[in-house]
């Protein structure tokens, strides 16, 4: 991960559920240290104690035992493990919501796992149930030119589950999550159009492969009218892979490389800029699509007399379905924010100067 980030030089960098999370900070700050030691000075960091492991005193899986993994808020041996933090170069802002704590009964549309009409394994489990299998966060970062919100989350696995289907409703659910609030539908207000938001994170869904999870729920946030997703970001060395017959998506857009035939490379880690930043460049890194593949995406903040309509979404090569963004809301005052740049990334030179004067990098990263 440490030479991924030395060759790409994100200016934020997310990692969504590789970090153990203790009270005291020690794992976060040996990996500052490290990341120092590499010439990458990230002095300002943000973490939360993860729902990972955080002990319920349920059976939360409906096995009849109790203080496994699978019966701690989200699936983990111990309190913090393999928990999130954002790191920048710029200062993190007082502004940070952590959504960790929202119950699952309270996402509005919700679509909670039952047996017999009746909540699974109980209604007293379920009332308990948290929606983060990791965490949702809202983390202002502070640039020279403006604030950036970063969206973060690590939704959990749709897999490992029984007919009641309860991890891949809970995924679905923990991806709508962001829909709900962008929409402003959650008990607190949507993220205002200024700032501009940035969502990065681990949906664990692809939009086309892997035969489970509750597919509307990536899409429906791919099409979301504050969020864009061009240039997808690509990878040679996925599109190397050998992908099994049937597989639909973009062999180029996977991050996650499992066992052919089934499930196959995945797409399942995302960083979807506000629709009113013009997209210079993005990718995904390594070699291969690989378990640990890291993506990231850079962009510079468009020029005052710059249309601010959302490009259209492309057709995915035999995907079997494309979309069609929908209009922004129209927007008065333009932002002015201007995100600096990675050294490892450059607009190109036929942008407008203006265009070319700062961009910005949001890493994804396990």
């Amino acid at each position: 991960m440490i030479a991924t980030l030395v060759e790409v030089r994100p200016d934020v960098v997310h990692l969504m559920g590789g970090l153990d999370h203790d009270i005291e900070g020690h794992a976060l700050g040996a990996l500052q240290q490290a990341l120092t030691e590499a010439g990458l000075d990230y002095t300002h960091a943000f973490s939360a104690q993860p729902n990972s492991g955080l002990p319920t005193g349920l059976d939360m899986d409906g096995d009849g035992a109790l203080g496994e993994a699978r019966d701690a808020q989200g699936y983990g041996r111990f309190t913090g493990d393999s928990g999130m933090a954002v790191l920048s170069r710029h200062p993190i802002g007082g502004g940070v919501q952590d959504f960790s704590t929202f119950l699952w009964a309270d996402l509005p549309g919700a679509i909670p796992p039952l047996v017999d009409g009746q909540p699974f394994p109980s209604a007293e489990a379920f009332a308990a149930q948290r929606l983060s299998s990791v965490g949702h966060w809202d983390v202002e970062v502070l640039t020279p030119d403006g604030s950036l919100r970063l969206l973060a989350f690590a939704a959990g696995t749709p897999l490992y589950d029984g007919d009641e289907d309860r991890n891949g409703r809970r995924n679905h659910d923990e991806i709508t999550f962001w829909a709900r609030y962008l929409d402003g539908d959650l008990p607190w207000p949507a993220p205002p159009l200024q700032p501009v938001v940035v969502l990065g994170g681990r949906a664990n869904a692809d939009p086309f492969d892997g035969g489970a999870g509750r597919l509307d729920g990536i899409r429906a946030l791919l099409d979301h009218p504050r969020l864009q997703d061009p240039p997808e970001p690509r990878s040679t060395g996925g599109a190397a892979q050998a992908t099994p017959p049937g597989h639909r998506g973009d062999p180029a857009l996977d991050t996650a490389d499992f066992k052919d035939p089934r499930p196959g490379n995945l797409r399942l880690d995302y960083v979807l800029p506000d629709t009113r930043l013009s997209v210079v460049d993005s990718g995904v890194s390594g070699p291969r699509a690989a378990r640990n593949a890291t993506i990231w995406s850079g962009w510079t903040s468009p020029c005052p007399d710059h249309p601010l309509t959302p490009p259209a979404r492309k057709a995915l090569p035999n995907a079997g379905r494309s979309f069609q963004r929908r209009n922004a809301p129209p927007m008065t005052n333009p932002p002015s924010l201007l995100i600096l740049a990675g050294d490892g990334i450059a607009p190109p030179k036929s942008w407008p100067r203006c265009a070319r004067s700062s961009t910005g990098s949001v890493i994804s990263a396990t």
